[in-house]
């Protein structure tokens, strides 16, 4: 980790089992100050190592129960405003620009194959869309993680 050093990292361990700690709870468990919990603290949010702290929420209890993710291919020339189109509908929660045989990977949420194919539509609609490939999602097999690159750091 480029500009991070053994503190850092033991702060984004432990905020990594539990996200709600305090600065006093942080300096505690790591035998720090609760000044120098801060000011590390606010370095890392200065290099922007935090992201958005959006709760990560299950959509299944909002009743959207199938996830898909769509390959989208557009002419590049008109990226910008194809997302910004894309941003607008709802159901996408995710989306990544990628290099190789598409050029968007779209991660969309839905509320059974009838509306995963209204959602396709819309996208298909924006202007510069050429062509999309959908894939359902099966399961999650591994959820987003930090921890294992965080404890490969600390070595």
């Amino acid at each position: 980790m480029h500009n991070l050093d053994a503190t850092d990292i033991q702060l984004l361990l432990a905020l990594s089992e539990d996200p709600r700690s305090t600065f006093v709870a942080l300096a505690e468990r790591l035998g720090l100050s609760r000044n120098t919990v801060q000011a590390h603290m606010a370095k890392l949010e200065r290099t922007n190592v935090f992201q958005s702290f959006d709760r990560r929420l299950n959509p299944v209890p909002l009743g959207y129960p199938l996830t898909a993710f769509v390959s989208v291919h557009v002419q590049q020339k008109k990226l910008g405003a194809i997302v910004e189109e894309l941003v607008a509908i709802p159901e996408i929660i995710q989306a990544h620009g990628l290099s190789g045989q598409s050029d968007l990977l779209v991660r969309v949420v839905c509320t059974d194959a009838e509306d995963l194919f209204r959602i396709d539509a819309l996208i298909l609609a924006c202007d510069g869309v050429e062509r999309t490939e959908t894939s359902l999602a099966m399961g999650e097999l591994i959820p987003f993680r930090m921890r294992p690159l965080l404890k490969r750091s600390v070595r």
